[in-house]
């Protein structure tokens, strides 16, 4: 089962208020470290904010409207689907950037020689990005090899299609991974 069929009461009636409410608990406590980097980066002296930040900042609000928005504004079309594909992407924006960021300022100041810290820091904000270019290759491949089986749906299992082919599997993996990378940083950066 995907993530956003969670929080849909004709699809989880048992558990989608559970769902709403893990969407913004998680929302709101994104929503505080990303005001605490952000507190924290005008505090540099830099004047500049990161890109990543803002990301963050759009991604948390997006999953926080996400949990609740489309429940009271049942007229708006995909509203749910919109704000969770906008919540997405901010997220891995903001995960991305800094993830590179950090580990680049990071591997700059501790270590010698400095001539891998680019391709080093790349590598480390690129692995975040690994499960959505699984899932998009799998996707490609089950459109193509598996026309006639949904996007995703749970006729899936009926069908006998293997888990590693579905969508869902990889957007819990994504979930798990970002999931992981956040908390990475919100130590990292609350260390420092």
């Amino acid at each position: 089962m995907t993530i956003s069929s969670l929080v849909y009461p004709d699809r989880n009636p048992q558990g989608f208020r559970w769902a709403w409410r893990g969407l913004i608990l998680c929302a709101l406590g994104g929503l505080c470290w990303t005001a605490v980097l952000l507190r924290d980066s005008r505090q540099d002296g830099r004047g500049r904010t990161s890109v990543g930040i803002w990301a963050l900042g759009v991604g948390y609000l997006c999953m926080l409207s996400c949990a609740w928005l489309p429940a009271w504004l049942p007229r708006l079309p995909r509203g749910h689907d919109l704000l969770a594909l906008s919540s997405f992407l901010g997220l891995c924006a903001g995960i991305v950037a800094l993830t590179f960021r950090f580990t680049y300022r990071t591997l700059l100041h501790r270590t010698e020689p400095r001539n891998h810290h680019l391709l080093y820091a790349c590598l480390l904000a690129g692995l975040a990005l690994s499960p959505i270019v699984l899932a998009a290759l799998t996707q490609a491949y089950v459109s193509y090899a598996l026309p006639d089986l949904p996007w995703v749906g749970l006729v899936w299992r009926a069908r006998g299609a293997p888990v590693y082919l579905s969508f869902a599997l990889w957007e819990w993996t994504t979930c798990a991974v970002f999931s992981v990378y956040t908390l990475t940083l919100c130590l990292a950066t609350m260390l420092i």
